[in-house]
């Protein structure tokens, strides 16, 4: 009697993740249904996101109720979430896989421990904590200092020119996003090296490396798996990322940015910034359309690890 129910219990608790993931892609579909009838797929590929006349009669536009002059389009969002996110885990990645091996590696195991538990209390730090950080201290120093000087100094470069704002923007959110996992990627990296095989780096090193090269020729390819797996728990992090970016974003309403200095929304953050607005709409499409954004934004994580899952398996293949 035992073995069925233990096993329907493993089934039962196995199933619970994926099944969870099924029912909240079901209730944002069921639930965005009517924004995604009248928004088509032009919902993506416009710029054109208006609440319209919150204080006027409802209109009936193809069959649905909306408020005078609504819109809803977000490909802004879309730019502002993917680009922003690809842009921080550029920074990140760099600096996460050498602090890994600084302080697998590097740095006598005496000191180690500390300075990986101040590494791992970094990754605890809440995100608005961060927002707060990047509006006080980020804002003020991006937009007066170094923005300027990057601006005149790169002019001739694409996106990097221009125009360097006022501090809020792209690179201030994706440098603050960057900050925000590194530590989730180096401390998950930092356990992987210690958990090497010690022959691999002996072998290595009776060849005449030095540890750095073990470590990149040798540790570090070993360890590619790991590394796309929590590369995409990153991704994913910064993908829906709320309050950090919201206090340091600007907030730009349909507008594509022009260069890394310009501002920019997210999905996540344009969720939370839009939704007490998006409440007043009697017709309710306001908030649907918002659900319609969750629901694009959830696709896109999905897509994203089932991406990284096909590389991890094509490497496999090969």
């Amino acid at each position: 009697m035992k073995t069925p129910v233990f096993r329907v219990g493993l089934i039962v608790t196995a199933s619970f993740l994926p099944l969870s993931l099924i029912a909240l892609i079901v209730f944002l579909v069921i639930y965005s249904w009517p924004a995604i009838q009248f928004n088509q797929l032009h919902f993506l590929w416009t710029n054109d996101w208006n609440l319209g006349n919150l204080y006027g009669n409802p209109v009936d536009v193809h069959g649905a109720q909306i408020m005078p002059g609504a819109k809803y389009g977000i490909w802004f969002l879309v730019v502002g979430t993917i680009v922003s996110s690809i842009l921080a885990m550029l920074m990140a990645m760099p600096i996460a896989i050498g602090a890994a091996y600084f302080l697998s590696e590097g740095v006598r195991k005496s000191w180690a421990g500390p300075l990986s538990l101040f590494v791992d209390l970094l990754a605890a730090i809440p995100s608005v904590v961060y927002g707060l950080w990047g509006y006080a201290l980020l804002v003020p120093l991006f937009g007066q200092t170094i923005f300027p000087f990057m601006a005149k100094t790169f002019s001739l470069i694409p996106f990097l020119g221009g125009d360097p704002g006022s501090g809020y923007g792209l690179l201030t959110s994706a440098f603050v996003l960057a900050v925000m996992i590194i530590p989730l990627i180096s401390a998950t990296l930092r356990e992987s090296i210690q958990m090497t095989e010690p022959a691999l780096k002996e072998a290595g090193l009776s060849l005449g490396l030095n540890r750095l090269e073990v470590f990149w020729h040798i540790t570090l390819p070993k360890l590619k798996t790991v590394l796309i797996g929590v590369g995409i728990l990153a991704l994913g992090r910064a993908l829906g990322e709320t309050m950090a970016v919201l206090m340091v974003s600007g907030n730009a309403l349909n507008y594509l940015p022009n260069n890394i200095y310009a501002p920019i929304s997210t999905m996540a953050a344009f969720i939370a910034s839009q939704l007490d607005s998006a409440l007043q709409d009697p017709t309710n499409m306001a908030v649907e359309a918002l659900s319609e954004i969750a629901l694009v934004l959830l696709v896109i994580t999905v897509v994203v690890n089932f991406a990284a899952r096909l590389l991890l398996w094509m490497a496999r293949v090969r």
